[in-house]
């Protein structure tokens, strides 16, 4: 049992001290012996911290691999919800030029009607009925054309009031 329990214990640095011993031949073997020993012990404390260290440390890379990664995929989510909120602004700013277009088209069409319209008065044809010139978009003339000079006529409503020719207004004015 003796011999059990110092062969666990100090085997390994018995047997090593003792080989010391006979190769250096010291002149006081049981002081070198001791003082080996103890700085045997001294090794060993720190090899078994040294090697705490190196786990603790390999578990801190561990730890930082971790929190790399991470901040990785937090960069690329940042990234993709950034590349979606540029894709929504350009969505937006599609509909917006796409509805500005629109506007455009609508006021060239009304443009034209009013145009077509003129030049049929011109022309001294039938012109086209009101409603459908102006009334649709609700607008003038001058808010419809971006030209410079367009002019600026307020709206005239006309009432259905009989209307008496002037051959009618002269005869009441001789009577």
């Amino acid at each position: 049992m003796e011999s059990t329990y110092l062969q666990q214990c100090l085997g390994t640095c018995l047997t090593q001290g003792l080989a010391e011993v006979a190769r250096v031949r010291p002149m006081d073997p049981i002081e070198y012996l001791a003082l080996w020993i103890s700085k045997y012990k001294d090794i060993v404390t720190l090899e078994q911290q040294r090697q705490k260290d190196m786990i603790d440390l390999e578990h801190e890379r561990q730890l930082a691999r971790m929190e790399q990664e991470m901040m990785e995929r937090l960069k690329a989510e940042e990234l993709l919800f950034q590349q979606q909120q540029l894709a929504f602004q350009l969505e937006l700013e599609m509909q917006e030029k796409e509805k500005q277009k629109t506007e455009e088209l609508q006021r060239a069409q009304a443009l034209n009607k009013v145009m077509r319209n003129l030049m049929s008065m011109a022309r001294g044809e039938e012109p086209i009925p009101s409603e459908d010139l102006m009334m649709d978009s609700g607008k003038t003339l001058a808010e419809i054309s971006d030209r410079y000079g367009a002019p600026n006529l307020s709206r005239v409503e006309e009432l259905d009031e009989p209307m008496l020719s002037d051959v009618a207004l002269n005869i009441d004015q001789d009577l």
